[in-house]
């Protein structure tokens, strides 16, 4: 008779059911495991065999035969070791059959029995939820797993627990969620001298998600200014929280079970490579921009990335999702991301400098930021030129709001547009507008519109360009409290769309 246990395989957020047959028959003395299982899966077997001795329980000299199914699914990763070990252990009548049938189990097996951490409890326990099964997992998954309150979740130190839990000598305690990490922000933007316009485009983007380009000569603040972002984003909703948890939890990145309600802010160097942004490599594992969903992605020296890496930003920005396609993986990762780039004006740095700048101006500064394509330039809802400050306005006093009243303000933003999408299913923010909608939510008045028809033909704004004006004015009338776009609006939105780059 056959033994089922239940675990997942991991296709990017989606955890997919896996059935773990076990099958225990006469024949000359073999433990296999079939059902396409990678170099970890096929390694479970020794690592499960010495589990069982530290426990004194002894394999039967008969064939023992595990598959995985759907056996043409690939099995990857180290997490399918505790449910081959239940259903071993079902065949062998030590634990109850059906109420290892009753449960979604995933953990790693050290060769004492004890039970080593793995990725991907979080969206293990969605999926256990969806089976309305409860969830079996090693302990240090937990507190991560359990912040999913439609499952229940079990978690056990050891094999020798399990045992004891399933035999009844001592059932396991449901976990307990873990605390929502808290965060202090140190860096604040009133630190920041100058730059007053800087703040203004960075404050519109934060309340709208709307995507940024700085450019700017070398010790600017263009960095010091992406790092303080942050600090005036609105804390993750829950719905939020937990899509960005997932794709965390799939990355090994939650730190013991808390769930973090602070936006992720991710800034790769300008080496990585494809599959490290947008995703790839072994496993067809997130990338970057996935890394970064609901928070900031900042790229610092934006014109050094290689160029195919660049242009992959493209359709994610414009989607909100990116497909990983590989010869044996096709997986798709939200992305709704909030795109900070930085660049110089040039190679040297001192395009505008002419005591400083190279001989090639104007043409290296033509060069340099030629390396953003124009598609990729018209996807920028703000650019802005920081100037250099001058060393003697560094000693005087900081001015400017801190980060606290920007945050408020930008929070104020967001309640608003929280409140026009409440109905929608695919916007949130002002920047997922298109269509009917951005036509309802963004139509200009009369004065307004002349302006930025005016502007459309002298400038040859693309469609894009058009549309994306619409919706950063969108965003100033909210963060101006009005329910209308107004002439104002529209200039300021125009204003930072023709400040660095082609015109469109």
């Amino acid at each position: 008779m056959v033994a089922r246990a239940y675990t997942v395989a991991f296709e990017g957020i989606e955890a997919r059911m896996v059935e773990v047959q076990c099958a225990i028959t006469p024949g000359l003395p073999a433990f296999t495991i079939v059902g396409l299982p990678d170099k970890a899966v096929s390694e479970a077997r020794e690592r499960v065999r010495a589990a069982l001795t530290s426990m004194s329980i002894a394999l039967p000299s008969k064939r023992i035969t595990v598959n995985l199914s759907p056996a043409d699914l690939p099995k990857e990763g180290s997490h399918f070791d505790l449910p081959i070990a239940l259903a071993l252990l079902a065949a062998l009548e030590i634990v109850p059959r059906d109420d290892v049938a009753e449960t979604v189990a995933l953990g790693e097996l050290s060769l004492d029995g004890t039970l080593i951490a793995v990725i991907g409890a979080l969206p293990a326990a969605m999926a256990a939820a969806a089976e309305d099964r409860a969830l079996l997992c090693p302990r240090a998954c937990g507190a991560e797993a359990a912040w999913v309150g439609a499952a229940q979740v079990l978690a056990a130190g050891s094999l020798a627990e399990v045992v004891r839990h399933y035999t009844g000598q001592a059932v396991l305690a449901p976990a307990v969620a873990g605390e929502v990490t808290p965060h202090q922000f140190s860096r604040d933007m009133f630190e920041v001298k100058g730059q007053e316009r800087a703040k203004r485009a960075l404050e519109i983007a934060a309340a709208g998600r709307h995507h940024v380009l700085m450019t700017g000569p070398p010790g600017s603040g263009k960095s010091m200014l992406a790092a303080r972002l942050p600090g005036i984003l609105p804390p993750l909703s829950a719905i939020e929280a937990l899509e960005t948890s997932m794709i965390h939890s799939l990355a090994g990145l939650l730190d013991e079970g808390g769930i973090s309600r602070v936006r992720p802010f991710r800034e790769p160097h300008h080496t990585a490579s494809m599959a490290a942004i947008v995703g790839g490599g072994r496993g067809a594992k997130p990338g970057e921009i996935s890394l970064a969903h609901n928070g900031v992605l900042f790229m610092d020296e934006f014109p050094e990335f290689p160029r195919a890496v660049l242009e992959t930003l493209r359709q994610p920005i414009e989607t909100g999702e990116v497909v990983v396609a590989r010869a044996n993986a096709h997986i798709r990762y939200p992305c709704r991301f909030l795109l900070v780039a930085a660049a110089n004006p040039c190679k040297c740095g001192y395009l505008t400098d002419p005591a400083r700048a190279c001989s090639r101006v104007p043409h290296c500064g033509d060069e340099y930021l030629g390396r953003i394509s124009g598609p990729l330039m018209d996807r920028f809802d703000l650019r802005i030129e920081v100037p250099p400050v001058a060393f003697t306005d560094l000693d005087l006093p900081a001015s400017g709001d801190s980060s606290a009243s920007i945050a408020d303000r930008v929070a104020t933003a967001r309640a608003r547009q929280t409140a026009r999408f409440a109905t929608s299913d695919n916007a949130r923010v002002n920047a997922d507008a298109e269509g009917a909608l951005l036509d309802q939510i963004a139509a200009p008045d009369a004065e307004g519109r002349a302006l930025l028809t005016r502007v459309a033909e002298r400038f040859g704004l693309t469609a894009r360009g058009y549309h994306r004006v619409l919706r950063v004015a969108r965003t100033i009338a909210d963060l101006d409290g009005s329910d209308t776009v107004r002439q104002p609006h529209i200039a300021e939105a125009v204003s930072f769309r023709l400040a660095v780059g082609p015109q469109a």
